[in-house]
């Protein structure tokens, strides 16, 4: 069974708890839903009218308890640890990892001292432990350990619950991804185009070119044929031109003297 399947489950099991107590064994029911050790995602158990109606009710730590998880960090229950009630220790297990998670939705490469901070973890070794067996091997995250650089290299996070007003954001961002993409694909279906225009224009010059070699080689042959009949004209003609060994083989007039008077 997957992790999206296996949550799905778990938050409807919880949800149908939820929406069937109140008081105190609603405040049970929201301790083992965040002790839960394959439970990510709380917004949908937050929802339920019974757990609303813990607002300003001696029960309403709870209520706080269940947005922490929702939506906070560690460092979150440890600044407002007098108002919630004590976590147990897969609860402080769970949050840890959730901190992860809000950590790796703004920076791909979390240091070692950051995540040391962030966790209380005294310690790389111990750190790296808790990566690997706590975070990688539950598949909440995947990512590689750099302990030349003291950082770990997110490739894959699980989502959180929406924070109130992410919602808009998001929207507004994906909105404004949106039309970069379309502003992209006009771009290139014009550079698609403007290449098409000049492959046409290349292939008009080269057939232009081709047209004029083959008109060049036409006036050549045609000057080369006339030049050759002209001088076939000329040696074929009686008188035209002597031959040298007849005009060798013809007497030679000898010229009279006449005696001086």
């Amino acid at each position: 069974m997957d992790i999206e399947q296996r949550q799905a489950e778990l938050i409807d099991h919880f949800v149908k708890q939820a929406s069937n107590q109140k008081g105190a064994a609603l405040g049970s029911v929201i301790v083992e839903a965040t002790s839960q050790p394959s439970l990510f995602a709380f917004s949908e158990i937050l929802a339920v009218p019974n757990i609303a109606e813990f607002e300003g009710t001696e029960n309403s730590k709870y209520l706080d308890m269940l947005r922490l998880f929702a939506h906070g960090t560690w460092s979150d229950y440890k600044n407002n640890a007098g108002h919630l009630p004590q976590l147990v220790p897969d609860q402080v297990l769970k949050l840890k990892q959730l901190t992860v998670l809000t950590l790796a939705e703004t920076n791909k490469v979390l240091p070692y001292d950051e995540l040391m901070e962030e966790l209380d973890v005294t310690n790389v070794r111990e750190l790296e432990d808790f990566l690997i067996n706590e975070c990688m091997y539950t598949g909440i995250v995947r990512g590689k350990l750099d302990q030349l650089r003291r950082c770990f290299e997110v490739q894959f996070a699980a989502g959180r619950d929406l924070r109130p007003g992410q919602l808009g954001s998001m929207i507004q961002t994906l909105s404004n991804w949106l039309t970069t993409s379309d502003n992209l694909l006009i771009s290139i279906q014009e550079k698609i185009k403007w290449a098409d225009t000049m492959n046409e224009m290349d292939k008009k010059h080269r057939k232009d070119l081709e047209e004029k070699v083959e008109e060049a080689k036409k006036s050549l042959s045609h000057k080369a044929d006339v030049d050759c009949r002209g001088h076939e004209e000329i040696y074929s003609e009686p008188g035209g031109v002597m031959d040298y060994e007849e005009d060798r083989g013809r007497p030679k007039r000898c010229r009279r003297r006449h005696p001086l008077s």
